[in-house]
């Protein structure tokens, strides 16, 4: 795999993510800017639109759009970065801790549990995510 700082989304890969951060957007009531820009606005759209049933296991593209959410969580609380890995499994976006090797992948980690019919709790998921993000960049056993 190339070195992840080298791996800058070309302007495609950002206008997907844009357009799904524009359909996450479009399920708060007003000012949907302002509410998208907290790390708990990011989390409640995710947690609303399964709490709801709003996306079902069928609905791939909508709950990638929620881990899209969950990374923007991540990367807004770490300080990460969305970059592009080319891997076994094609090109995808990955958040990236800057000067480490230190990858994630937000963009499955909703849809693939929903669509295996795993229950979900976001925020344990998230802290989960968090510590262990946190955890492997100050343990001293990373590049």
């Amino acid at each position: 795999m190339k070195s992840p700082d080298s791996l800058t989304l070309e302007p495609e890969e950002q206008e997907w993510l844009e357009q799904a951060r524009t359909w996450i957007k479009g399920h708060f009531a007003s000012t949907p800017d302002e509410a998208y820009a907290s790390i708990e606005g990011k989390l409640a759209v995710i947690r609303a639109n399964l709490a709801h049933g709003w996306v079902g296991p069928e609905d791939t593209w909508k709950l990638q759009a929620l881990g899209i959410a969950m990374g923007d969580a991540l990367a807004q609380d770490l300080m990460l970065d969305w970059v592009t890995v080319d891997d076994e499994y094609g090109r995808q976006p990955a958040l990236h801790w800057p000067g480490t090797s230190i990858l994630c992948f937000p963009v499955t980690m909703i849809s693939q549990r929903i669509e295996e019919g795993e229950g979900l709790d976001i925020d344990t998921m998230y802290e989960t995510t968090r510590e262990k993000l946190n955890k492997l960049a100050f343990s001293g056993d990373v590049e």
